[in-house]
């Protein structure tokens, strides 16, 4: 059969095998090449634990340990596995490429299907550690999911986007005519807002933390690290002071909490990496921010500071967390990696020309063509090198 991107409402609902194995293979030799140029610290990670580890930060930062720091890693991530006729997740499809890549490089890579908010996850990782006599020394957390069950509980808890206080307005683009279209969101109510914190806030990342720790599996210096986002002022309505910030200020609130219980249990350390906002599987349909990314695109190639989750990471690694030195974070004490994107002639300019984009001039006046690549590319589409009119046989394999 001929695989083709199926897009409705914005999201795609398919994927191509053998682009997103080419996709992690990319990301792969970038690792490998900057690893020739550089000497790798001496405290470097050993034994990697990644939450949410198939795709975006998640996959780049478990590349970046396996195959910068030839460290051994655990990953975790609940994937629609691929039928012989009907597509996996995209994710399912690059963690069959990264163990692949990692065997055949001689890496030890153990890779958990299932979902990583359970507490069964937690007992499977835990257990796998022991078994292999190993103390984990590094663990991303890099989880992002619509839907959370209180282990506790059993409760089945759902997160919104949407906005605090006041009614949104804003347009948004559609991936396939680039026609644009007027967005009006609601307000949320204490129970959304509530809902999206218990999903997206820090419980989950504290509750990883706090049973490995019991368990006796995190190593001593061992680091925690996760992922969040702040982003310009003009989408800070819908995002950062919205339903999905609120659960972001909870991540970071969790980090100081158990930035204290790391150092007093494992000499150990926890931090929240704010990072450049990219085209993700949820971005696309965010107001707003199809037209900021495709202008801060734009602006950041040309300028030459543009990065993906891969550059990203590996900057993550080597300049802030594998130096050999103390973490350098910011007053509120974050890890900043998203400077370039921050910096004051970037926003300005992509502030000035967000107010004169249109559907006639959208191509020209942003690198709306490099978001759409980045959109199709997660999804193992529009990749280099691939065959899209080729037949695949399967969808359950390579």
């Amino acid at each position: 059969m001929i695989i083709k991107p199926l897009v409705r409402s914005n999201m795609c609902l398919n994927a191509h095998p053998f682009g997103c194995a080419k996709d992690v293979e990319r990301q792969i030799n970038y690792i490998l090449s900057k690893k020739k140029q550089k000497k790798i610290s001496e405290q470097k990670p050993k034994i990697v634990v990644v939450l949410g580890c198939s795709t975006g930060y998640g996959l780049a930062s478990r590349i970046a340990a396996a195959f910068e720091y030839d460290a051994t890693t655990i990953g975790v991530s609940f994937e629609r596995p691929g039928t012989e006729i009907k597509s996996g997740t995209p994710g399912w499809y690059n963690n069959m490429a990264f163990d692949k890549a990692a065997k055949e490089k001689g890496l030890k890579s153990i890779t958990f299907n299932m979902d990583a908010f359970s507490d069964e996850a937690r007992v499977k990782v835990i257990k796998q550690l022991k078994e292999m006599g190993v103390q984990a020394d590094l663990i991303i957390y890099s989880l992002a999911s619509p839907v959370r069950t209180d282990p506790e509980t059993g409760v089945l808890y759902r997160s919104v986007l949407k906005p605090i206080g006041e009614n949104f307005s804003g347009n948004t683009i559609d991936i396939i005519s680039s026609k644009f279209s007027a967005i009006q969101v609601e307000p949320a109510n204490q129970e959304e807002i509530d809902n999206t914190v218990k999903v997206m806030g820090g419980e989950d990342w504290e509750r990883w933390i706090t049973q490995m720790q019991k368990e006796n599996v995190l190593a001593s210096g061992c680091k925690t690290v996760a992922y969040s986002y702040i982003g310009p002022s003009l989408s800070h309505a819908i995002y950062r002071d919205g339903t999905i910030g609120e659960a972001k200020k909870h991540l970071e609130k969790t980090a100081k909490h158990l930035n204290s219980f790391m150092k007093e249990n494992v000499v150990g350390e926890a931090y929240v990496s704010i990072n450049k906002g990219l085209v993700t599987r949820s971005s696309a349909v965010i107001p707003i921010m199809p037209f900021y990314i495709s202008i801060l695109y734009k602006v950041m190639k040309r300028n030459g500071s543009h990065e993906g989750c891969i550059e990203q990471c590996e900057r993550l690694f080597s300049d802030r967390l594998y130096t050999g030195k103390s973490v350098p974070v910011d007053e509120s004490g974050l890890i900043r990696l998203d400077e370039f994107e921050m910096d004051p002639a970037v926003q300005q300019e992509v502030a000035e020309t967000i107010s004169k984009i249109n559907e006639e001039n959208l191509y020209e006046m942003s690198d709306f063509k490099g978001f759409l690549h980045d959109f199709y590319i997660i999804h193992g589409f529009d990749v280099e090198g691939i065959d899209y009119t080729a037949e695949v046989g399967r969808l359950d394999q390579f």
